[in-house]
């Protein structure tokens, strides 16, 4: 086969792909089975859309990024993914070529999705961080070059230990975390003013509603032993109004005054609503999402490449936190995805990291 076929070959198969990774984008998160339905749809109008309008990036230039059926715009997302996948596995092809590169298309798909669900929803499924460990195990022990050796055992040892290493390394940076910023405290401001607070929602789903900002109460119980506390003035409960006193809400229940009441008799027809003047909540210094996804990147990359991309990671995250700040002048409110980051600093690893750690090296011994 002459060479420029499979380019062209591999560089289709990466576009064929990420039209596939939206597809995991949109609906994993959502809960969204990837086979019913089985062919992609507009998510404005319902619409199915036919194969001529979903060959990747050509249709949605033809379509001027938007809906044939209800004018919806298409997002940019979509064509960006399509095409930052074939570079990828083309940049992996022309490195690695076979065997590797294949199992470098499967590890790049999953950083891909993994990284824009995490910019989207602050979170990265399990089906991605949990599924990617257990195949990179597996694609260690079959090609054990994947993290360096020739024996098969030896390259499901190293795989098992760069996903235990990348675990261990950002559990114990959540947990450090926990301890020294894990309490987060919001004060009415000036005299005599009160917070609005408001528990809704469905019994399966409460909400709780703080200053005009509403957030599902399961994202502050990442822990049992997580709570949230409040001083109230005045609180309405189960179709009573109660005199101020501390509210306490854990995973399982309220606390005020002395009474309880589970959470599972929440209903949205009899909301919980309180003035506060002062608020504790818990925060983690990252989600546990990123602790998997880091030992999904070990056992892939083995625990040099773990250590890198948490490193690399930081330091980029680090450099976009602060230029944040300095362009919003500290008003960029809302919580940072720490996956995108990670993803990058593997992406490093695999095409430059041991050479760049070399030219560290050198650098340092010339100094």
């Amino acid at each position: 086969m002459p060479v420029w076929i499979a380019w062209i070959a591999v560089g289709l198969l990466g576009l064929i792909t990420g039209s596939f990774l939206n597809a995991v984008i949109h609906r994993l998160p959502r809960g969204i089975s990837l086979l019913n339905p089985r062919r992609s749809f507009c998510p404005g109008c319902g619409k199915t859309i036919p194969w001529h309008e979903n060959l990747p990036v050509a249709s949605w230039v033809l379509l001027r990024g938007r809906c044939s059926g209800c004018a919806l715009p298409i997002a940019l997302r979509y064509p960006l993914v399509e095409l930052l996948t074939a570079c990828l596995y083309l940049l992996a092809w022309g490195r690695f070529g076979l065997p590797l590169a294949p199992i470098f298309w499967i590890f790049l798909s999953l950083l891909v999705a993994a990284t824009f669900i995490d910019f989207d929803h602050l979170i990265i499924p399990d089906e991605i961080t949990l599924g990617g460990t257990a195949a990179g195990v597996l694609c260690a022990t079959l090609a054990p070059s994947l993290v360096g050796e020739s024996l098969w055992w030896r390259g499901l040892l190293l795989s098992l230990l760069g996903a235990a290493c990348g675990y261990l390394l950002l559990w114990m940076v959540v947990e450090l975390g926990k301890l020294a910023f894990g309490r987060r405290r919001i004060r009415a401001e000036g005299e005599g003013s009160i917070l609005p607070l408001e528990i809704t929602g469905s019994d399966e789903d409460p909400v709780l509603a703080l200053g005009g900002e509403s957030i599902p109460l399961a994202e502050f119980f990442y822990r049992e032993s997580d709570w949230i506390e409040a001083l109230c003035t005045r609180l309405e409960i189960d179709g009573s109004v109660l005199e101020a006193d501390t509210l306490t809400i854990t995973h399982a229940g309220i606390r005020y005054g002395g009474r309880e009441w589970p959470l599972a008799t929440l209903t949205e027809a009899m909301p919980i609503r309180a003035d506060v003047r002062e608020v504790m909540l818990p925060r983690e210094a990252m989600g546990f999402g990123d602790v998997k996804f880091l030992a999904c990147i070990g056992a892939f990359l083995g625990w040099k490449g773990a250590f890198f991309s948490l490193f690399a990671g930081s330091m980029v995250g680090a450099l976009v936190g602060v230029a944040l700040m300095v362009a919003t002048r500290g008003r960029s409110g809302g919580r940072i995805p720490f996956g995108p980051y990670l993803a990058l600093g593997s992406v490093l690893w695999i095409f430059s990291g041991p050479e760049m750690i070399d030219l560290y090296l050198a650098w340092v011994r010339g100094r």
